[in-house]
């Protein structure tokens, strides 16, 4: 399956090279006609065994089966570059940070919910080239900065 995940992986790439918005049909036919038999052979290989990693290959094929349209979506949408979630990651790294070092837990919910508002902000105005500082002075000062397409009317 990794194997087969890579190969999507470059197929993808290589169609965003060629600035094509979709990978071919025959190209994309074969990628999930091979992921579904590996998911299927997965499954069929570990069905009837009774160990924890047969449970837990067992989990994951069902997993793959169930979820095959995000876990390819970067195949059927090769113009978007999705294939890690490193961005994911980037953006959580500061609340699990700031975790730390307060002893491993937030002392009210109120507290997440403001050091979440100030990260979400933060890293949608570097996602919109915007300066960090000048997105949290309008925050601070009542005027959030807010995406073109999420503006009030009026």
């Amino acid at each position: 399956m990794a194997s087969l995940l890579i190969q999507a992986r470059d197929a993808a790439a290589a169609a965003r090279q060629a600035g094509q918005a979709v990978l071919e049909a025959a190209v994309l036919e074969d990628l999930v006609t091979r992921y579904r038999t590996i998911t299927a052979a997965g499954l069929a290989a570990n069905l009837y065994r009774r160990t924890a990693t047969a449970n837990d290959a067992r989990r994951i094929a069902r997993r793959f089966l169930a979820l095959e349209d995000l876990i390819l979506r970067f195949a059927t949408r090769p113009d978007l570059d999705i294939f890690t979630n490193n961005e994911a990651e980037r953006t959580i790294r500061p609340v699990k940070v700031q975790q730390r070092g307060s002893g491993g837990c937030w002392r009210t919910l109120h507290g997440l919910a403001d050091f979440a508002i100030v990260q979400s902000c933060l890293s949608t105005a570097a996602k919109w080239g915007l300066s960090k500082l000048e997105a949290l002075r309008g925050l601070f000062n009542g005027h959030a900065w807010l995406s073109p397409g999420l503006e009030p009317a009026g």
